[in-house]
């Protein structure tokens, strides 16, 4: 078995444990209070950022806002010819960092797994991966990976990975999480539209706002669409409201 370091053990990285330990001896990093005892509840290993970051492959399952600080954390440890992966919602700002922090003979590939506990509960058959090349070509062998565990992988780039993202996810979220913070009830007279409705409700509900925050502040295209949204929204009902006059 090749070694995988595992730094950050949030959601996703306790999700990702339980996938990876079948093909990884994997250790995991984190200094969140309970993770040690999360991680043998699992199975997997327990160690120092240090001892994550020196294994064969290195994930890195962080917060987009923190990534900075913890790839200069690892960047000294990782050992020549280290893959190291990120999985992150977006992806230009993560890949410029990887390329300026992480030393050059370790190769580099960024993801994003664009599921979560939730919606991987009934397994990862047909759910999505995205795989974007940074430096080397290992991301062959990532994308390769992704689809024997079931999942539908795309390789793109980053800038197209975040100007898709802009609609597919900071726009969902903000619809989401919108609802959710409203508290939409399950009505006895609803219909397949709103059940719609309540099914996002139940998979973003459980997602941290952090999460949402770096959906909405670190892609660069999510503004310009959300704000279109929010516009549009506003001039529907000035509308609805001319017409009552």
């Amino acid at each position: 078995m090749k070694t995988l370091g595992l730094i950050g053990f949030g959601q996703f990285g306790q999700l990702a444990a339980g996938v990876l330990k079948q093909h990884f001896d994997v250790l995991v990093a984190d200094p969140a209070p309970g993770a040690e005892a999360a991680t043998r509840a699992i199975g997997v290993g327990f160690g120092s950022l240090e001892a994550a970051a020196a294994r064969e492959v290195v994930v890195f399952a962080v917060p987009v806002v923190a990534m900075q600080e913890v790839f200069r954390a690892a960047a000294s440890h990782l050992r020549p010819g280290a893959l190291a992966v990120d999985v992150g919602s977006v992806k230009m700002l993560p890949s410029q960092w990887m390329t300026e922090i992480l030393p050059a003979h370790v190769d580099l590939v960024a993801t994003h797994p664009l599921f979560g506990p939730q919606s991987a509960k009934a397994g990862l058959d047909g759910l999505r991966l995205v795989v974007c090349p940074i430096r080397g070509d290992r991301y062959l062998k990532v994308a390769a990976f992704g689809r024997s565990l079931g999942l539908t992988v795309t390789v793109t780039s980053a800038e197209e990975h975040d100007r898709e993202m802009a609609y597919v996810q900071a726009l969902t979220h903000l619809i989401g999480r919108s609802l959710v913070n409203l508290g939409i009830p399950d009505e006895q007279l609803k219909t397949a539209s709103y059940q719609h409705l309540l099914e996002l409700c139940s998979l973003i509900g459980a997602d941290t706002f952090e999460l949402f925050t770096a959906i909405q502040t670190q892609n660069p295209f999510a503004a310009e669409v959300v704000g279109a949204f929010v516009d549009q929204a506003r001039s529907l009902l000035d509308q609805v409201a001319e017409k009552r006059l």
